[in-house]
């Protein structure tokens, strides 16, 4: 384009030289001579203006040229605050929001069912996207932060609060509704199937500590009796709900509540025994195993894309979409949510987000930034020399022709 302008230039020039030698024989030359005289002047005018943008003309340091790398700093500051006093203010924002059906959109594009060029639905894209990024997150954590983090929390919110007050006022209150009852009956159940089933385990129970004396028929009768007698105890405690041993264990258990809420020694020794089982080596270990466990597992999980994980993900994401797309009063919150959150960010960071423009053109090298602008604009800059240099030759052919016409010669 620069070849053309500068094509255009001498083109004029040599139609202005050929004018001005013929015209003495031929007057008529004259408009022709005004007209190449006018397009080498627009011509001249619109290249001085064009290249005082990026550079000085003929490398003379002209004031008010080479504008571009001269105030580099200066265009990128005002356009900083152009882009913020304009596009990122909360107005701004809220008013293109509001008008752009952002909940209804993402409904639509979520739960459209046809599959894309990946072999997904669009809600299996996103899923995938989803598994993908939490898989990098498990990956990224180290396993003795977690572990040492799951620690310290359990030390804050476990083992650091008293247990023994809320115990036992969680103990007296299931006492006071006889919610225990069926934790009895299933223990007595147990009990009992395991008598029936265990007689062998009562032989020689008491007979083994008889007197050598005492004859083998008494021991092994001794030892049935026993078991007779265990037997009858547990079907009575099973048959009678106001068993002696019954209401022996409420007492127990209500004195027990009693105890962990107001006596002082009991919390201690709740508290000591509920340190010395978080504190245990075994119990540590099981929390990095089962951390293990369940990081294996979700990587598992996550990384097959026929896992119950990832199709249940995509199956909520799918109805997320669809109630977006069909329920006007969950698409009017969520987009009153991302509306407020937008403003809210755009009036708080707005001239973080400028300055970005700012620091960037700030870096940029003088001679590198008015490349960079003349490739991109520069054609069109071309086109403006080729405009001036026509206009210049119609104003000359139009001024020579009205002085003619009006100012009479000789």
């Amino acid at each position: 384009m620069k070849a053309v302008a500068l094509g255009a230039l001498i083109v004029m020039a040599l139609v202005f030289v050929i004018a001005f030698w013929l015209e003495g024989r031929h007057p008529w030359l004259g408009h022709v001579r005004a007209a190449a005289e006018g397009g080498m002047v627009g011509a001249l005018a619109d290249w001085f203006a064009v290249t005082a943008l990026f550079r000085h003309p003929l490398g003379l340091p002209i004031p008010h040229t080479a504008i571009i790398p001269n105030r580099k700093d200066e265009i990128g500051r005002t356009l900083g605050e152009f882009v913020e006093t304009n596009f990122l203010a909360g107005p701004v924002v809220r008013d293109k929001l509001t008008r752009t059906a952002l909940s209804q959109r993402l409904g639509e594009w979520l739960s459209d069912p046809s599959v894309g060029p990946t072999g997904q639905t669009h809600a299996e894209r996103v899923a995938a996207e989803g598994a993908t990024a939490a898989s990098a997150v498990l990956r990224a954590l180290s396993d003795d932060d977690v572990q040492t983090l799951i620690a310290d929390l359990a030390r804050e919110h476990l083992i650091a609060p008293d247990w023994a007050p809320s115990a036992g006022g969680w103990l007296e209150r299931i006492v006071e509704a006889d919610a225990h009852r069926g934790a009895v009956d299933l223990a007595v159940d147990s009990v009992a199937t395991w008598l029936d089933a265990n007689a062998h385990s009562f032989q020689g129970l008491v007979s083994k500590r008889l007197p050598s004396w005492v004859p083998r028929l008494a021991h092994r009768f001794i030892d049935e009796t026993v078991h007779h007698e265990a037997v009858r105890f547990v079907e009575a405690v099973q048959a009678d709900p106001q068993h002696p041993a019954r209401r022996a264990l409420d007492g127990y258990l209500a004195r027990l509540a009693d105890r962990l809420q107001r006596d002082p020694d009991m919390r201690d020794r709740f508290e000591g025994a509920k340190a010395a089982v978080f504190d245990s080596p075994r119990v540590i270990a099981l929390a990095s195993q089962v951390w293990d466990t369940a990081k294996n597992g979700l990587l598992a999980a996550l990384a097959d894309p026929q896992s119950g994980l990832r199709r249940r993900a995509a199956a909520a994401v799918a109805e997320i979409g669809s109630r977006l797309a069909t329920e006007p009063a969950l698409q009017a919150r969520v987009d009153g949510w991302v509306t407020d959150a937008a403003v809210f960010l755009v009036d708080r960071y707005r001239h973080d987000i400028a300055s970005i423009i700012t620091d960037t053109v700030e870096k940029w090298d003088a001679a590198e930034t008015t490349e960079k602008i003349e490739l991109m604009v520069g054609r069109d800059l071309q086109y403006i020399r080729l405009n001036g240099t026509v206009v210049g030759a119609l104003a000359g052919l139009a001024i020579y022709a009205v002085a003619h016409a009006i100012i009479p010669i000789g």
